[in-house]
């Protein structure tokens, strides 16, 4: 087997957080918080992977892609 290679797309993902997580489950406070936002209005890059594009789809209330 031959070791994955990063995708060719550049890689990163630049996410903006939209949305206060006040009055949300706590699991949804707990998937912001593993991304990275410590503010409201935030954009920050993450590499452009599985497990942070599913992190992105269970709040995409509270988180959108920027290009």
């Amino acid at each position: 087997m031959t070791p994955k290679k990063a995708q060719a797309s550049g890689g990163t993902l630049r996410l903006k957080y939209v949305r206060s997580v006040i009055c949300t489950p706590v699991t949804h406070k707990k998937v912001v918080k593993g991304l990275g936002f410590t503010r409201l209005y935030q954009v920050i890059e993450r590499p452009d992977t599985a497990a942070i594009r599913g992190m992105v789809a269970k709040v995409p209330h509270l988180v959108e892609i920027v290009s």
